[in-house]
């Protein structure tokens, strides 16, 4: 048996996405094992993001400065809005570098099943964003699956009254992808998107 410290870090740890029980365990020993090199710098970060890290106001980024430095890049194309679910996928856009407009982050996605619905989100929040800049464009950039489709369908609804376009992300074969591979519904999904040649 580990002493109660560690048992009490190995819960912690086991609570994070993609650790269970047994990854938390091997973690906590690694970081017992190297506490000099580790655990010490660990806790320091932990620290710094603690008191540092906020939830950009305007499209609910994490950074250390709010508005964050999305909202404040004047190179950034105000027009253009990408909603996400979360955070994580603002910073996948991110890495593709290939999008240069705005973002705005959900908190989410409705689901009957969790109790999430249009107030848990900031769907309201994006509304009125949109009514006040005169957005031209509104990228809905959810997840292929059904609570996903099914809150860019209610976000459509809701941006019905404003003048602006909303656009959806391509569902499909992805790059480098072979059909044989590929599930059903990507498969359909693809079919149904499909486009002329150029």
């Amino acid at each position: 048996m580990a002493a109660p410290e560690i048992e009490h870090l190995i819960q912690i740890l086991s609570k994070l996405p993609g650790l269970g029980p047994r990854s938390a365990r091997r973690a906590a020993l690694h970081l017992v094992k190297k506490k000099d090199v580790m655990m010490t710098p660990l806790v320091q970060a932990l620290t710094r993001v603690e008191q540092n890290v906020k939830t950009c106001s305007t499209c609910g980024n994490l950074d250390s400065c709010d508005p964050c430095t999305i909202c404040t890049d004047p190179r950034r194309d105000d027009s253009l809005i990408c909603v996400v679910q979360d955070v994580a996928d603002l910073w996948a856009l991110e890495r593709s570098a290939t999008f240069k407009g705005r973002y705005h982050v959900l908190g989410g996605t409705l689901s009957a099943l969790d109790g999430l619905g249009p107030q848990d989100l900031k769907i309201h929040d994006l509304v009125e964003r949109v009514k006040a800049t005169g957005t031209k464009e509104v990228i809905l950039a959810t997840s292929a699956t059904v609570d996903g489709q099914t809150t860019a369908h209610y976000i459509a609804d809701c941006l019905e009254d404003c003048s602006t376009v909303v656009s959806g992300l391509a569902h499909g074969v992805p790059v480098g992808g072979e059909l044989d591979y590929l599930d059903d519904g990507t498969l359909t999904a693809a079919l149904s998107a499909r486009r002329p040649m150029e």
